[in-house]
């Protein structure tokens, strides 16, 4: 999302500053929302990040708020309390919004992670074919909780490491590790299912 400008404006002559923003804000005035911006943005950050638990989210959030809030400034009322617990509210709607749209990712990742372990084999497949998929999702079902959620969502979700950790709200590091921690275990243990085959096949 684009980043939104920011401009140093002065306040009017006696005015509280706070309030003047708040009034300058609400009249459309230009200036009125860079400098809301630069006075608040850090607090909806913050709660935005608390909440979220991504900083390139939050910072998205951040920037839907106030956008939100300019578009929508007529309906504040500088009676019914002040400008930033009007912008906390609105940074609570949309925090939910961001947490709602990260669970609808995860279901949609599982739901394909789940019709992929389901799916009956092509038939054109070859046998070989069939066996390494069999293999690959057994070896799967083996690992640790954490590491099988993150290889599903990779290979049945199609998802990147990055959309992986707004799915699951884990750092992205943390991603990686089990990503790469699964595979090797993966290998280690299919490598040597393929040495016990070969070992019974010579026997035979």
């Amino acid at each position: 999302m684009t980043a939104i400008a920011v401009t140093e404006v002065p306040p009017l002559p006696g005015a509280d500053p706070e309030d003047d923003l708040a009034l300058r804000f609400t009249a459309g005035e230009e200036g009125g929302l860079e400098a809301v911006y630069r006075r608040w943005a850090p607090l909806v950050l913050s709660l935005a990040r608390q909440s979220l638990g991504d900083g390139t989210e939050a910072e998205d959030v951040t920037q839907t708020v106030f956008l939100a809030a300019w578009r929508g400034r007529r309906g504040y009322s500088p009676g019914r309390g002040p400008l930033p617990a009007w912008l906390v509210g609105i940074t609570r709607r949309k925090i939910a919004d961001a947490l709602s749209a990260r669970t609808r990712r995860t279901d949609v990742a599982a739901a394909a992670a789940a019709r992929e372990s389901t799916r009956v084999p092509d038939p054109s497949y070859t046998q070989d074919a069939v066996l390494d998929r069999v293999d690959v999702t057994r070896e799967l079902r083996r690992l640790p909780e954490a590491q099988r959620r993150v290889l599903c969502l990779a290979f049945y979700g199609d998802l990147t490491q990055t959309q992986i950790a707004h799915v699951t709200g884990w750092p992205l590091g943390t991603v990686k590790s089990h990503a790469r921690r699964g595979l090797l275990r993966m290998e280690r243990s299919l490598v040597g299912t393929d040495a016990g085959q070969r070992a019974g096949q010579r026997s035979t």
